[in-house]
């Protein structure tokens, strides 16, 4: 009976969502990841979700700070059906607490400037926070990769 019980005890195990193993930077990280699937389906009504109704948005090309979701959703409004894309490449987490943690990186915009896709690279900051067992952007700051001197 007890080899019975062990069984049953690593079968449950296995079956367990991995995400329940998931820590703040995991956490975190995904966040970031539904973001970008969110800019990649060009679709600012997800886009918006990514964030808390009262994030701040420094955006790449902005010259104003977004503030709240009517501001994000009118900043990433120009995103829907435009076939822009984003790619998110090297990153570092910071854990900054079990609700809060920094994760700052470069990603690529690919833009569609008269039918044809153009690299535009970028970098990010992104304060992610938990609240209530949700994961969403409180805080963004992204502007364009800076070429290195010659």
């Amino acid at each position: 009976m007890r080899n019975v019980a062990q069984i049953v005890w690593v079968a449950l195990l296995l079956m367990t969502p991995v995400s329940a193993f998931a820590g703040p930077s995991e956490d975190a990280n995904a966040a970031v990841d539904r973001w970008s699937a969110a800019y990649n389906a060009n679709d600012p009504e997800e886009l918006v979700k990514s964030y808390w109704p009262d994030a701040l948005l420094l955006g790449t090309l902005s010259p104003v700070m977004s503030e709240g979701a009517g501001a994000i959703r009118t900043y990433f409004g120009p995103v829907k059906g435009s076939g822009n894309k984003n790619a998110v490449g090297e990153r570092r987490t910071i854990v900054l607490s079990d609700n809060a943690v920094v994760v700052a990186g470069f990603y690529e915009f690919t833009v569609m400037q008269d039918g044809k896709p153009v690299a535009f690279p970028a970098r990010f900051t992104m304060l992610v926070t938990k609240r209530d067992g949700t994961w969403l952007v409180a805080h963004q700051h992204s502007s364009p990769l800076v070429s290195p001197k010659k």
